[in-house]
Order: structure tokens, then C-alpha cells, then sequence
């Protein structure tokens, strides 16, 4: 009969596996102490979307050094904004899960003086983003397939990111889950990091609960302002804060599905210091 430390470390190679890990090599310490916010599903492509990944992926997905999964970025990586989009001078956004790219493409329409940086892991949904991006003709988008806080530590420099988004991230609704969810202090403080002062971090969410979890992790973090502190307050709900909902930010699929199930969408934008 197997021992709860031996149903805990076969737990623990399950979810390596699905984070693409190899797991005949050694496992840093560090990887150890953090549950990863994602579980990578398949990753077979369409004719379409493989079209799209060979098409484009050479050019727009970075070549990460990796340290022990095909999501992990290796200390010492370099983030070379002229290498990668012929500037340096312009402001940086990232997006950290971008899905199927629907939110970073259509803002990397509007604003081409921008240089925009997806993040993401699932194959799938960087190949749905190139074929979007090939369509629209976009040219200032380079993606990063990465485990976000490893990419916030090794790649980013600090002090180097004008506008961060983390638009409906896993809510992870079961309780003995919640140690997974993106949001966190820890993941608070890799952002501030990277963040430059008066840069902007805009979040959003369907899951009213994970919202209130995002607005009391930021307002207790030193390094963010809440921007709508005391803002859309109700009687049920006197604290407030929440952004009005952010003209840059499209409705996608994902969104416009939570919202036939009859969850709207909470938005939070904050301030570095």
C-alpha cells in the first residue's frame, strides 16, 4: 500500500511530466518550491496552425536557453530588444498567458511603436497567435514559450517593462489548488521587479473570488498603487478599486464563454511605484 510521501512524489512527477520536464534529469532545488500555474495539454497542430508554426515560429518564438523543461529560461538568458525587433527605444508590454493572441494582436495593431512580448506555454494557442499575427500583418509581437515567473527572473531585466498584463489567468477554484494561481506576493515581487517606476500592471479575471485575492495581494504589495483605490464600491463591496474595463483589452472567446455562464469580468490596474 503506497505511503502518503510516495502518492506525494508520484503527484509531483505527474505534474513535471505535464510541465514538459524531462524527467531523467536532476531537479534544481529552486523548482521545488514553487507549484507551477499551468498543466500542458496536447500539443498536436492543426494543418493551419503548423503551417503557422513553420512559418513564422523560426523568426517570432525566441530561442530560450533552458535549464530543465522545454518551458524553463536558464539563468544568464538574453532579452536583445534590437536583436529581436530592430529597436530598442521603443516601450515594452508584456503578456503573460497569452492564449490564442487575440488580445496582444489586436493591441500590437494599434499601437506599432510599441514592442510586445507573449508569454506563454501551450503550443496550440503560439501557433493560433502566429497565424493571427501573419494575418494582420503585425510585425512588433515576439513570443517567449516560458514558465512566466522563471521568465521574469532570468530574461527580464530590471526595471525594463513600461505595461505587464495578466488577462483571466488559471482562477484554480478548488481550495487545494489555490497554491498554483499565478497571483501571488512572490509573484508580485518578480513583477515589480521588472516593472519601471509609473510602469502599469493590468489584470482581469472571471472569477469574482480570485479577484478579491489579486486586489488584497496588490494592495498589501509596498511596490503598486492601486490606480481606482476606492473606486466602483458597492454596499456589499465598500473597498472597491476595480478599473473601469480597459479599452485595449478585446473580448475574447474565452471571455465572451465566461460571460454565457454568468461570470462578468473583474478588472485591476496598478502602478509601479
Amino acid at each position: 500500500m503506497e505511503t502518503t510521501k510516495q502518492k506525494q512524489d508520484l503527484a509531483a512527477k505527474a505534474e513535471r511530466a505535464a510541465a514538459g520536464e524531462d524527467l531523467t534529469a536532476p531537479v534544481p532545488e529552486q523548482f521545488h518550491r514553487q507549484p507551477y500555474s499551468f498543466v500542458r495539454r496536447g500539443d498536436r497542430l492543426t494543418a493551419r496552425r503548423q503551417k503557422a508554426w513553420d512559418t513564422y515560429a523560426p523568426t517570432h518564438v525566441l530561442d530560450l536557453p533552458r535549464k530543465i523543461s522545454d518551458t524553463s529560461v536558464a539563468e544568464g538568458a538574453v532579452f536583445d530588444q534590437q536583436a529581436l525587433y530592430g529597436r530598442t527605444d521603443a516601450p515594452l508590454i508584456v503578456e503573460i498567458g497569452s492564449g490564442l493572441g487575440e488580445a496582444i494582436v489586436n493591441r500590437a495593431t494599434q499601437v506599432p511603436e510599441a514592442n510586445f512580448l507573449a508569454v506563454e506555454v501551450y503550443t496550440p494557442g503560439i501557433a493560433d497567435l502566429l497565424l493571427k499575427m501573419g494575418q494582420a500583418g503585425v510585425e512588433n509581437v515576439r513570443v517567449a514559450q516560458a514558465n512566466a515567473p522563471e521568465l521574469l527572473d532570468n530574461l527580464l531585466e530590471e526595471s525594463s517593462v513600461d505595461e505587464l498584463w495578466v488577462f483571466f489567468p488559471d482562477p484554480w477554484h478548488k481550495a487545494r489548488h489555490h497554491k498554483r494561481r499565478l497571483v501571488s506576493p512572490a509573484f508580485a515581487d518578480k513583477v515589480a521587479r521588472v516593472l519601471k517606476p509609473g510602469g502599469v500592471w493590468r489584470l482581469a479575471t472571471d472569477w469574482e473570488e480570485y479577484a478579491l485575492v489579486m486586489r488584497e495581494v496588490l494592495d498589501a504589495h509596498p511596490d503598486f498603487i492601486n490606480a481606482h483605490a476606492g473606486e466602483n464600491t458597492t454596499d456589499e463591496d465598500p473597498v472597491g478599486g476595480w478599473a473601469p474595463r480597459w479599452e485595449g483589452r478585446v473580448i475574447t472567446s474565452f471571455e465572451r464563454k465566461a460571460g454565457e455562464a454568468g461570470r462578468r469580468a473583474h478588472d485591476l490596474t496598478y502602478i509601479r511605484r
